[in-house]
């Protein structure tokens, strides 16, 4: 099935030609749905949203006005420019390569698949830094261990994406989430509360089951798939012991990565530190500014290993390093452009809020409830997932359908959100429409240059049924054994009825 998968997604054209295809598709379903009418209601706002035409004189000069501004506001083109000025610092003085030789020699082998997994997963702490650093370095990890890049890439993009809904700590999602669901919830139980813990020891249940589903669909199916890699010329690949040079640079370099981490926690820690809420005294900002301090540390880690082995002897040979590491993202900021239109439209056509209305009005006349309408929830955000990327974007469509519908039959707004953030992530990984899915396929193709949208999806696959697998799984051991899902939080309720304004 991987294999048809492959050949008839590698047989589409280019990812920038495909986006361009898929944009005039786009541009033709836009003029048919809006001749014929189609809309429906908000259930969020109580309006009515119809397609628009995107052929329309309106739309037209808003494409042209805002071509600039689509394109910078592309949401990872400015996560991963900033990036790669400090990344191609350590990168080009070898820093990288020598840290991830270190890094293989100690890790055993059955386990690298396992830790490169848990990283992604935990990397949300971090945002979507995770997608920038992580993602390459899986596949840098795996190929310094002899072992085929694409699998290490694989990896580390399930487990960062894939497994977005898993934390051992609360990230900034969960607040996010949690105040669309409690507005939702507000529309039966005026000063009903849900908290940023909501889902917490549901996430943290998924944490080990999905690394673990990640390392045995790496080393069972994925790897064995794609068998022996021949290395690219010019791809840099840290086999060989490090030089006495290079370990008493690496040793320098993990002094000053200690007095930089003491840095950072100063400006976290302390009540009123920079990087703290000055309302709440969260640490929101420093996940926020995650990205930045990897560009700075990279950067100044780069340049200290580059001095200790004589790579870097003026301001110049950094400058330049850096300029090299920008010019080899024209493909990424190239194909950044065409994707980020293509979502654009997606949005001013309004094809993709109408998708979501109707794929909860399908659910909601199925009649189905209980757990299997969770288990249905999960798949139905699963499959729009394929369409519509952003999550609170999607929440913001579903909640208002999905969480007053299940309070009436004695679902926690709480359960119903779990449900929904698990199918939410698990498909990320074979859509390429998530808006980091092009930097993925160009740091997959560093390797293997031929590489297609089809071998790309096929790969991750199987990731993506292991996930969803696992996820279902875990969620009905919650359901069926009534484990709180967070901190005093139940997955049933006493159901209530319809036009009830307060708690029994």
């Amino acid at each position: 099935m991987l294999d048809w998968i492959e050949r008839v997604g590698n047989r589409l054209p280019s990812a920038i030609m495909l986006f361009l295809w898929l944009s005039l598709f786009l541009v033709l379903i836009s003029i048919l749905a809006s001749a014929a009418g189609l809309s429906g209601i908000h259930p969020g706002t109580g309006e009515r949203v119809s397609a628009v035409n995107l052929l329309s004189a309106e739309t037209v000069r808003r494409f042209l006005v805002e071509m600039p501004r689509t394109f910078t506001g592309f949401p990872p083109l400015g996560t991963v420019l900033t990036v790669m000025i400090g990344i191609g610092i350590a990168e080009r003085t070898g820093l990288i390569a020598a840290a991830l030789g270190g890094m293989v020699r100690r890790v055993p082998g059955p386990f690298l698949a396992f830790a490169i997994t848990l990283a992604g997963i935990l990397s949300s702490l971090a945002v979507d830094a995770g997608y920038v650093v992580l993602v390459p370095l899986g596949a840098a990890l795996f190929a310094a261990a002899g072992r085929h890049p694409l699998a290490g890439l694989a990896a580390a993009f399930a487990g960062t994406s894939g497994g977005y809904s898993a934390n051992l700590l609360v990230t900034s999602l969960d607040p996010l989430l949690g105040g669309i669901s409690q507005t939702a919830a507000q529309l039966l139980m005026p000063g009903y509360q849900v908290l940023a813990t909501a889902n917490w020891f549901l996430m943290i249940a998924l944490v080990p089951m999905f690394a673990i589903a990640g390392a045995v669909v790496t080393t069972r199916i994925v790897e064995p798939r794609l068998g022996r890699w021949d290395p690219v010329p010019g791809v840099p690949v840290a086999a060989e012991p490090p030089t006495a040079v290079e370990t008493s640079a690496l040793r320098l370099t993990g002094w000053w990565s200690l007095a930089l981490l003491a840095l950072i926690s100063a400006l976290v820690v302390p009540e009123g530190a920079p990087l703290r809420d000055p309302e709440t005294g969260r640490i929101e900002p420093f996940y926020q500014a995650i990205v930045a301090i990897t560009a700075i540390g990279l950067g100044l880690l780069g340049i200290v290993y580059g001095r200790a082995t004589g790579q870097i002897r003026t301001s110049n040979d950094a400058i330049a390093m850096s300029e090299e590491a920008m010019r080899t993202m024209a493909a990424y900021i190239l194909l950044a452009f065409v994707a980020a239109h293509f979502l654009a439209f997606f949005a001013w056509s309004n094809l993709g809020i109408l998708l979501a209305i109707a794929g909860g009005d399908m659910l909601r006349a199925s009649g189905i409830g209980g757990v299997p309408l969770l288990l249905l929830v999960m798949v139905t955000s699963a499959f729009i997932n394929l369409f519509i990327g952003s999550a609170s974007a999607k929440w913001a469509l579903l909640a208002p359908v999905f969480i007053p519908m299940f309070m009436l039959v004695g679902i926690t707004p709480e359960a119903t959100q779990a449900a929904y953030r698990i199918g939410d992530s698990v498909t990320n990984i074979i859509t390429p429409l998530m808006s980091y899915f092009p930097l993925v396929l160009v740091a997959a193709q560093r390797y293997v240059p031929a590489l297609g949208i089809g071998s790309m999806i096929a790969t991750m696959l199987p990731f993506s049924i292991a996930f969803l697998i696992v996820g279902a799984g875990t969620l009905l051991l919650f359901l069926l054994a009534g484990i709180p899902i967070g901190p005093g939080t139940l997955p049933f309720m006493a159901p209530i009825a319809a036009g009830v304004v307060s708690p029994a």
